[in-house]
């Protein structure tokens, strides 16, 4: 039987996330696992009279293509590729996997070419997205591989994603703009500031954001959402900051990360597993090792790690960090193939101040 649970989903995903209207190219990419979803979002799509344009493709060919790609194969991207970026009114990424390990003895020195290959694609997104030229949003479909990381049950795991979704609220999209309301009252008050200061266990980082704009990731961009986030100034950071969980990218977990900072660059990176590849991709190119993002997490019905930064990078009471790629309508200027994002968490014992005002106190914001 289906779940009626994503119908709700893809609802919020079309109407609210996205807002797809009549005669409007909305291109659905997805893995093979998240049939369910992928299928209740065409359907939907269609329903509101656009064109439905859907990329699926089995997880397990990313594998493949790094175990037998060339150095030509992984510079190549097909110049259509442009073609649909420019042309696309919305996307909507269902992410999926049956194994979240599989990309874990993969070359990181082909990881990081084929990002730099991808780079004016996801440049050019990232640019129509900022004028709101493009709608686009990221979502997951529950998994056996995802739960399995979360250390849960499918079931478990399933009214985990649920609950941060809002779906069992009477009416999901209205929960959603309250939200909205209430993360754009902090975002309008972080506007006017100039200093941040965070502190915590193996934590004391300073960062200018003078002149950013605060973004309100109230379910648009992803699904579900959470978050606040501004480009710090470039040049800005010092100081050092421990992430409190593993960095999970390109199917590596990196654990006990530790990052110094001066004038705004990583001049001292550590982990205490996978430090190899934290300082290849560190070494990308040159703003691998600035950072394009600081975000404060605000979803509380988000409480646990799930080793899916999805869900991670909003744990109410969290902040978090993303070296590389920053986002052009926050105000950043740091290019980069990499867009990585780390968690400190900051519910026992940190605290965040603006311009010397206590912002934030054990994970509660309290302005």
């Amino acid at each position: 039987m289906a779940d009626p649970r994503v119908e709700t989903v893809a609802k919020i995903l079309v109407d609210y996330s996205v807002g797809v209207k009549p005669n409007q190219l909305v291109w659905i990419t997805s893995g093979a696992e998240g049939g369910p979803l992928i299928l209740a979002i065409y359907q939907k799509v269609l329903e509101r009279g656009a064109h439905p344009f859907l990329q699926v493709e089995p997880e397990e060919a990313e594998e493949l293509f790094y175990a037998y790609a060339s150095n030509a194969q992984l510079d190549y991207m097909p110049p259509f590729m442009m073609e649909i970026v420019e042309q696309i009114d919305a996307n909507i990424g269902v992410w999926t996997d049956v194994n979240t390990k599989q990309l874990t003895n993969s070359d990181p020195a082909k990881q990081s070419r084929r990002a730099v290959a991808r780079r004016p694609f996801s440049d050019r997104f990232l640019e129509r997205a900022a004028k709101k030229e493009l709608h686009w949003t990221g979502t997951l479909y529950p998994s056996q591989a995802f739960a399995q990381d979360a250390e849960m049950s499918l079931r478990e795991f399933e009214d985990f994603v649920y609950g941060a979704c809002l779906v069992h609220e009477p009416d999901p999209i209205k929960a959603w703009k309250r939200i909205s309301k209430e993360q754009q009252r902090i975002a309008n008050w972080l506007n006017k500031a100039r200093r941040i200061h965070v502190l915590g266990p193996g934590t004391d980082l300073k960062l200018d954001v003078k002149g950013r704009k605060w973004i309100n990731c109230d379910g648009h961009e992803n699904f579900p959402d959470g978050e606040i986030f501004t480009g710090p100034i470039e040049d800005s950071l010092n100081g050092h900051i421990r992430y409190t969980y593993p960095a999970c990218a390109y199917g590596r977990e990196v654990e006990d990360v530790r990052l110094q900072f001066k004038e705004g660059k990583v001049v001292k990176a550590t982990a205490a597993k996978n430090e190899e590849f934290l300082l290849k991709m560190l070494k990308s190119d040159k703003g691998a090792c600035y950072v394009g993002e600081f975000a404060l997490g605000t979803n509380y019905a988000i409480q646990r790690f799930t080793k899916n930064i999805l869900f991670d990078e909003k744990i109410g009471g969290t902040i978090h960090l993303a070296l590389g790629k920053g986002f052009p309508e926050s105000g950043s200027k740091n290019k980069s193939a990499i867009h990585w994002d780390m968690v400190c968490d900051l519910r026992k014992g940190g605290e965040v101040r603006v311009d010397g005002t206590l912002f934030l106190k054990d994970g509660k914001i309290v302005v």
